[in-house]
């Protein structure tokens, strides 16, 4: 079972930067852009930035006016503003979020990157990985892999410090 309270997340940050700059020395990516989806994903790419020591800032991406359920489930209360702070242009992306499940959530941040320009490659990092993918999308790296049930969801609480929580469904009574 999958406990995240047992869970030392600078420890897997740690190692998820190792995998970063592996990834970069095999591809040959001078200069990443990193990118964080809100709010989980953009708190571990800024911790990630600073690991990884890069020099220009964070972009930070609000899908909430992408995702394929907008009409069913009607748009967040708290959407914040897109903010890529740098053309994207040719320039290597690496996009962050917290939790891989379906891939919708970066399905949605594929067409708003494509929406500002074209970068010359996009690099998915994610913290946690979980079954139940819906598109086939896959992170480079992964933090942690996690089997839960499909009524199971993870949590990331921060910025800081970031601390994971397991969501159980209600019990019936």
């Amino acid at each position: 079972m999958f406990t995240p309270s047992t869970i030392d997340i600078d420890q897997v940050l740690a190692g998820m930067a190792t995998d970063l700059r592996k990834e970069f020395a095999t591809r040959q990516i001078a200069a990443p852009l990193m990118v964080g989806i809100y709010t989980g994903g953009a708190w571990v790419a800024e911790q990630l930035r600073a690991a990884l020591g890069l020099e220009e800032p964070l972009g930070t991406l609000d899908i909430s006016f992408y995702r394929d359920d907008f009409t069913r489930v009607g748009i967040n209360p708290q959407v914040k503003p897109s903010n890529l702070p740098v053309n994207i242009d040719e320039r290597h992306v690496v996009l962050v979020d917290d939790v891989l499940n379906t891939g919708r959530t970066i399905r949605a941040a594929l067409n708003e990157i494509f929406d500002y320009g074209r970068p010359a490659s996009i690099m998915l990092a994610v913290l946690v990985e979980r079954g139940g993918r819906e598109l086939p999308i896959q992170a480079d790296v992964v933090g942690l892999h996690a089997e839960l049930t499909r009524l199971q969801h993870l949590k990331l609480h921060g910025p800081s410090p970031l601390r994971l929580e397991l969501v159980e469904p209600p019990q019936k009574g």
